[in-house]
């Protein structure tokens, strides 16, 4: 018989005779949120598992696992708590979006905003000190946060 944390943490409850509305209010969550997890809609946190499985006297052994593993469980924990990577990307975008809206920047403002005469004055301030100390900062910023592991550095070049 095939189990999943659905039957599993109803099951428990019934057996325990809660409803759901007194399981909500031990956990601190709404009765839809029992209810979705039951129905396996949405999945319960690590934290509410651990206070079902005391709640429920049950282990967690028997929550979280079964004739065959929840796969589906394991990579919604593993994606839900992994703020680290999310971070990381994060970052990544920022970086470069920053880098890139620099650029364009001085690309509008010299194409646009220079007549003749003062064409030369911004385009050595923008090639040879924004630009360049632009660069540079990002360049610092990916290596500091190792993005992109070994290429790091190519994203300078």
């Amino acid at each position: 018989m095939e189990y999943d944390i659905g039957s599993k943490i109803k099951a428990a409850r019934i057996e325990k005779k809660l409803t759901q509305e007194q399981v909500a209010q031990l956990l601190g969550v709404s009765r839809q949120t029992i209810s979705n997890w039951e129905n396996e809609k949405s999945y319960p946190d690590i934290i509410s598992v651990i206070k079902m499985s005391e709640c429920y006297d049950v282990s967690l052994d028997y929550l979280l696992k079964g004739e065959e593993k929840m796969k589906n469980y394991y990579d919604y924990l593993e994606e839900s708590t992994n703020v680290v990577k999310s971070n990381d990307n994060r970052n990544k975008i920022v970086t470069i979006f920053s880098y890139l809206l620099i650029w364009a920047s001085a690309m509008i403002v010299f194409w646009f905003f220079t007549s003749g005469n003062d064409a030369m004055g911004y385009g050595l301030m923008f090639l040879r000190f924004i630009l360049p100390v632009t660069t540079f900062i990002v360049s610092i910023v990916i290596g500091k946060n190792n993005f992109w592991g070994k290429g790091k550095w190519a994203f300078t070049l």
